[in-house]
Formats: structure tokens, sequence, C-alpha cells
């Protein structure tokens, strides 16, 4: 990554969510009667914006490990291995999010959101306490760390509350 512009470097991430979003505007335009729009959006959230990023993430720290470090301004450690497979796990929640029930969608949220809300605010106080602009510290990055989880729970929570209106 070190060889792309800082403004490309720090705005990738923002594809694994405006992908995600767009496939899901174009399937609710052609869905069929009776299929609710959040589940739609739900399921193109967890598998793109969750799913695919985070796998994306996971090669990254496998394949270049000290260039991801350099990426985000952090030094090289045993961490970026470690970052891998947590991303891996995030992954398998995301893809899992295809066929899963809007409770399983929710609980996947919840757990992206532990993982990845905690990393945000550490990129908030590199920022702060180091002034670490790195383009994989702050930017596209920071925004997906705390739009992807919250987007997952918010769209989920409707659901489970929508499917439990149905039930009742």
């Amino acid at each position: 990554m070190g060889n792309f512009p800082y403004a490309v470097q720090t705005t990738f991430p923002l594809l694994f969510m405006i992908v995600p979003a767009l496939g899901a505007m174009l399937s609710c335009r052609r869905r069929g009667p009776g299929r609710p729009a959040a589940e739609i959006w739900q399921r193109w959230w967890a598998v793109g914006a969750l799913g695919v990023g985070s796998l994306w993430i996971t090669v990254s720290f496998l394949a270049d490990p000290e260039g991801m470090a350099d990426a985000i301004g952090f030094a090289h450690s045993p961490f970026q291995f470690e970052i891998a497979f947590a991303n891996l796990g995030l992954a398998v929640l995301g893809f899992r999010g295809a066929s899963a029930s809007p409770r399983e969608r929710l609980t996947s949220g919840l757990a992206a959101a532990a993982f990845l809300w905690g990393a945000a605010i550490g990129h908030v106080h590199q920022w702060f306490a180091h002034g670490d602009h790195a383009a994989g510290n702050t930017g596209g990055i920071l925004a997906a760390d705390i739009l992807v989880p919250a987007v997952m729970i918010a769209l989920a929570a409707r659901d489970v509350r929508r499917t439990a209106g149905q039930a009742a």
C-alpha cells in the first residue's frame, strides 16, 4: 500500500461499505413481494462490509504484515498475525450473515462492535496522543471500524423487532 497516494490508501476501506450499499439498493429495487428491504440490506452489509472487508484485512496482514503496520503507523510486532486472525473471525461472521437469522446477524454485529469499536478507540487515541495520521489509522478505516458494526446492529435490531411483531 505504500506505493499508493495517501488519498487512495485512506479512502480504500470505504469501498467495503459503498459496494454493499449499492448492491442492496439495486437488490431492493428488484425484490419480490414479502421480502423485506431490511433483510436484503442486512445480507449485503454482512457479506460485503463485514465479510469481504474483514477477509481483505486478513489477507493483507498475512501477506504484508510490515506494510500494514507501516500503513497504520505502528511498530512491527507479532500483533499483525493476531490482527489477521481476529479479522478472519469477523469475516466468518460476515459470511455467515448471508443465511443467518436476524438474531444471529445482531449477534455478529455485536461481536464485530466489540473488536472494531475497540480498534476505533485505539485509532483515535493514536491520532490525538501521538499525531498518527497514517492512512491506515485515520480516514476510511476509522469510519469503517465505527460504521460497519453500527449499521449491522441497527439493521438487525430493526429486523428482530419486525419478525417479533409478525410472530405475535
